[in-house]
């Protein structure tokens, strides 16, 4: 009998975003759970294998090996850079309250 542990495997794309857990044999690598978890089913415009991965935030090589309870991250290139989004909506004039009646 196969040993397995559960992991999750998470992409965001600016409309949309995917968790899925999933059971992986023990010793699979994040390069594995990004298969079994189909996301790229699910995101066909992106090339998931040429994106960079993490676990729980910290970049790691896709054959990386999993331990139970992994969180694998796939990360997509920023539309924005945060500062600069926080500088934009900063300066945006506040919304005219009585507008909104």
């Amino acid at each position: 009998m196969t040993v397995t542990i559960p992991v999750e495997v998470v992409f965001a794309a600016p409309d949309a975003q995917s968790l899925r857990e999933l059971r992986v044999p023990e010793g699979a690598t994040a390069a594995d759970a990004i298969e079994a978890s189909k996301i790229q089913e699910r995101f066909p415009a992106y090339q998931l294998s040429d994106l960079p991965v993490g676990v729980w935030g910290r970049a790691v090589s896709r054959d990386t090996v999993l331990r139970a309870g992994d969180r694998v991250e796939i990360y997509r290139q920023l539309e924005i850079d945060p500062m600069e989004a926080r500088r934009i909506r900063a300066s945006a004039p506040d919304p005219d309250p009585s507008e909104s009646r």
